[in-house]
């Protein structure tokens, strides 16, 4: 028997609600236009990911530009583009450490995870660097997460990703890769002739945290110490730091003291004040206006190479 017209139209209604309702929880083909995204966790990264794969796939950067990849974590809104990425990709060594549910979660959930410090070969803490202190990240041996200031570094990300873009999801960008990695070549030779006019005595950084290793390995400066004892800014600053800041900087003649996000600034101004050094401000985790990534270095190089000449 069919169902009265008021039942019939009541059904109807019903139907057509649990239909939007379906359409509604399900990523929408269109936003994408069919692409796969890639979900990259910091700006720095994300702009090297974005020039690889062109308009081949979506790339989507949560993580709003300038914060600190230590500290930032995500919204429930941010959460849901996680987890719907076709790819991931992060840095790796405990650099997200505020996002680090949700990129669990993610990963329990079947997301695809590509991982740019499998790919370089990793700094470690040495002997000597930074100031005394018990905290676990400035230990001999600790690994350095801030890959991205070294260029040779982000090449070997490039080539790694550009595989795994070709084997898993049949995206070729192997002519962006070859034109990325000239162009990384590049900067590199720029920024070492840059730092080829800092004479010997010079060579040496005082930094807002532990996010130089990887510079001063490859251009051949010395890290003598740090304001924020850890590869992480979230740490904190005791007497006896400061004061083996202090004596490492009136010891080796430091001219300049670079402070940067996560730096207290009233501690480098006063840090300054007592040594005689300058404070020079140093972007070394956010983009400039035109969002490159060579930009952003070649910037840093200027900075470093004019306080330091």
């Amino acid at each position: 028997m069919n169902p009265a017209p008021g039942k019939r139209y009541f059904l109807l209604i019903l139907a057509a609600i649990v239909l939007l309702a379906v359409v509604g929880c399900r990523p929408s083909a269109s936003s994408s236009g069919g692409k796969k995204t890639i979900v990259v966790t910091y700006s720095l990264l994300g702009s090297i990911v974005k020039e690889l794969v062109g308009d081949r796939a979506v790339v989507a950067v949560p993580m709003p530009n300038g914060l600190d990849p230590h500290e930032w974590e995500p919204s429930a809104k941010d959460i849901a583009t996680i987890n719907k990425a076709d790819l991931l990709v992060q840095n790796g060594l405990g650099l997200e450490a505020g996002m680090q549910r949700a990129l669990q979660t993610a990963q329990n959930k079947g997301v695809r995870f590509f991982t740019a410090s499998d790919h370089i070969s990793i700094r470690y803490v040495g002997p000597g660097e930074g100031v005394p202190s018990g905290d676990p990240d400035q230990l001999a041996g600790a690994p350095d997460p801030h890959l991205w200031m070294d260029p040779i570094a982000m090449k070997s990300v490039v080539a790694a990703l550009a595989a795994e873009l070709k084997t898993d999801f049949d995206i070729d960008v192997s002519s962006q890769a070859a034109t990325l990695a000239s162009q990384l070549t590049s900067l590199d030779q720029g920024i070492s002739r840059r730092v080829a006019d800092i004479t010997a005595e010079n060579r040496k950084l005082v930094t807002g945290h532990q996010s130089m290793g990887y510079f001063a390995a490859r251009y051949g400066l010395r890290l003598v110490g740090v304001i924020v004892p850890s590869l992480s800014s979230q740490a904190g600053v005791s007497a006896a730091d400061l004061a083996a800041l202090k004596a490492a900087i009136q010891e080796n003649k430091v001219k300049t003291v670079f402070t940067e996000l996560g730096t207290n600034p009233a501690v480098a101004r006063a840090i300054g004040e007592e040594t005689g050094a300058r404070v020079v401000e140093l972007t070394t985790h956010g983009l400039p206006a035109d969002g490159s990534y060579f930009t952003f270095m070649r910037n840093a190089a200027d900075v470093i190479t004019n306080a330091l000449r």
